[in-house]
């Protein structure tokens, strides 16, 4: 039977340090066996965030339940060792003088039944059991990780916290250690609310993503809607790189080098950003565009110059500087592209891979 009820909700919990809302009616619902990211750049509020629902830290608003179970509110605080909660953080936090399977059964009590079985199976699964009598010092940076999740796993608990867990290994032995440990924590029902700066980590970990910027969560959902739905230009530059044109709405239009673009419920003389990724502009070799007459769903081939290219290894990155001297747009190609500086070459962009936005004040 499927478990529809929250493993972990959060409902508008806030948080002030000196008048200031640090962390400000924040919600967030986990289900068990998902892993939802917070997501946001450095001072955010998403470490603060973990502490409190860890127990660690009061709250001044707002309530957080585990199972139904109140945990804390503004008046009620479940001390942190009671709520079952696993927790783990970039430095791994081993104790040295204690050996990998002491570590593991550190939070387990010496007398409970099975302790010695739900060592060795958890050291099995994280692919340590030949290392169960070394010592951390011993281990390589992925091999103290693996311990580390097999030590939070070990008490079983209902909801497991992760602040920036893999960002201290390297970027090959993070992907497989990533994936090892969603594929642990999903096979053990945990539910998880992972801390990243790292927009790549969310997209490749995440059931959901909560999008977090000064204390506020601004858009929330599964990591395709976010990406392709961004709320704003700030968040569609989180995730990637953009290309911003700027123009200015008549009868519900914006003019660009790339044709008139539909700004819908926008009133005359409103300033907009049209935001586009570099793997969405293309290179019409053809340099004919779509002819004299666009249609506003098409729009036209604009005229631009090369500044520089580079090679990246799996693309070439080109940038562009536009006809009218304006601007300068990135645009991703395939393989390897590498024209000359001032070659000129003609670009469309589609509109249904762009977004229009207001510009902020």
């Amino acid at each position: 039977m499927i478990d529809t009820n929250p493993r972990l909700e959060i409902r508008n919990i806030t948080r002030r340090f000196d008048g200031r809302a640090v962390v400000d009616g924040v919600s967030i619902s986990v289900m068990p066996g998902q892993v939802t990211c917070l997501l946001g750049p450095s001072g955010c509020g998403k470490s603060t965030t973990l502490r409190i629902i860890a127990g660690v830290e009061a709250l001044d608003e707002g309530e957080i339940y585990a199972d139904g179970e109140l945990l804390c509110d503004a008046n009620h605080l479940t001390p942190p060792e009671e709520r079952h909660i696993g927790l783990m953080f970039q430095d791994f936090a081993l104790f040295p003088h204690l050996t990998v399977e002491q570590n593991v059964g550190f939070g387990l009590k010496r007398k409970v039944a099975g302790r010695s079985e739900r060592i060795a199976d958890l050291l099995e699964r994280v692919g340590m059991s030949h290392h169960a009598k070394d010592y951390p010092h011993q281990l390589s940076g992925g091999e103290q990780q693996r311990v580390a999740l097999a030590r939070a796993l070990a008490p079983k608990p209902r909801i497991m916290l992760m602040d920036e867990p893999f960002s201290g290994l390297d970027n090959r032995l993070r992907d497989d250690i990533r994936d090892d440990t969603l594929a642990l924590l999903k096979e053990e029902g945990t539910a998880v609310l992972l801390v990243t700066h790292e927009p790549e980590e969310a997209m490749r970990m995440a059931d959901e993503i909560a999008l977090m910027r000064d204390g506020r969560i601004v858009q929330q959902g599964a990591p395709y809607n976010i990406y392709n739905n961004p709320i704003d230009k700030q968040a569609a530059a989180f995730f990637s790189d953009i290309n911003v044109l700027v123009g200015t709405v008549k009868g519900a239009l914006t003019e660009t080098p790339f044709g008139q673009f539909l700004a819908p419920g926008l009133p005359d003389g409103t300033k907009v950003d049209i935001v586009s990724r570099p793997q969405h502009i293309r290179i019409d070799f053809d340099r004919g565009g779509k002819g004299p007459n666009p249609t506003i769903s098409d729009g036209v081939a604009a005229r631009a110059f090369v500044e520089r290219a580079r090679f990246l290894g799996g693309e070439s990155l080109v940038e562009f500087r536009m006809d009218d001297g304006d601007c300068v747009l990135k645009v991703t190609v395939p393989s390897v592209f590498l024209p000359k500086a001032e070659t000129v070459m003609w670009l469309t962009l589609p509109r249904s891979k762009c977004f229009v936005f207001k510009q902020a004040h």
